[in-house]
């Protein structure tokens, strides 16, 4: 793909998170954000998914878009090709290194809640008991042995503490264990640990790099702070009007919430 700006759209790429951003409160796309996004195809530009997800929670809403590009997985940890349903990249957790850093931190705060994410195409989310889930459609697996959690390949660590808030636990996470691991807040109850240096730039940038894109084209949409590597790496950020305050404060612009179609009314202004 060429770097030249497609003609009647100042963006090569589109990227968008998934939860608060692209999808609504049903976790469906609109009419109007699927019709913005093909006329930006129409005029040259791709759009990539970026998502802390990991691959298995995703599958069904890229296959729902017809979605058949990149996809950016797991905060960057997996390179996803939908067209051929096949990893490219996939950046695990190390086990031994995930048990110190919690150890580390509940020196700290006392004991949490944990679950995990699998690697792999299947990988499923173990949850122990405590661990407050969201209830919908996304598939999780309830695990009595805590034992268990560390038994095979991960990308992320998810913790939660029962008095602190999500601000809280990520701040006391990052200053007990940050030497070791990432620490990133990617919606109301999900704090999580990854490997040390990884983001959603991470990925993002690999799945540019293959498609021949510059940051400097790329037009970015979130609405929490695992987004604030993705706005810093590319050439414009956008909030949502339903972002969290440290995103917001970031952002090059804010446009309305994910509810209210935002990503849409930015696309439709630039297609003008």
């Amino acid at each position: 793909m060429s770097t030249a700006e497609p003609a009647g759209f100042p963006y090569g790429l589109i990227a968008t998170d998934l939860d608060g951003t692209l999808l609504h409160p049903d976790h469906t796309v609109s009419e109007r954000t699927r019709e913005a996004l093909a006329a930006a195809a129409a005029a040259g530009a791709a759009h990539i998914v970026v998502t802390g997800r990991a691959v298995p929670w995703t599958q069904h809403i890229l296959d729902d878009l017809d979605y058949r590009g990149l996809a950016v997985c797991g905060q960057g940890a997996q390179l996803y090709d939908a067209g051929e349903r096949r990893l490219l990249t996939s950046v695990t957790l190390d086990r031994q290194t995930a048990t110190l850093a919690l150890a580390k931190i509940e020196a700290e705060v006392g004991p949490l809640m944990l679950a995990v994410s699998r690697d792999g195409l299947d990988g499923e989310v173990l949850v122990t008991p405590g661990y407050r889930v969201h209830e919908g459609p996304l598939p999780y697996q309830p695990v009595h042995d805590p034992a268990e959690l560390w038994s095979a390949p991960l990308n992320k660590v998810y913790i939660q503490h029962p008095r602190l808030g999500d601000d809280a636990l990520a701040e006391a996470a990052r200053q007990s264990a940050g030497g070791l691991i990432g620490v990133t807040m990617a919606g109301e109850g999900i704090v999580e640990l990854l490997p040390l240096g990884l983001s959603k730039a991470t990925g993002l940038s690999l799945a540019a790099r293959r498609l021949g894109i510059k940051a400097a084209d790329t037009i970015a949409f979130g609405d929490m702070p695992n987004d604030i590597p993705m706005f810093a790496w590319a050439g414009h950020g956008v909030a949502m009007a339903n972002a969290h305050e440290e995103l917001r404060a970031v952002a090059d612009e804010v446009t309305l919430s994910n509810e209210e179609d935002g990503i849409a009314v930015v696309l439709e202004r630039l297609l003008g």
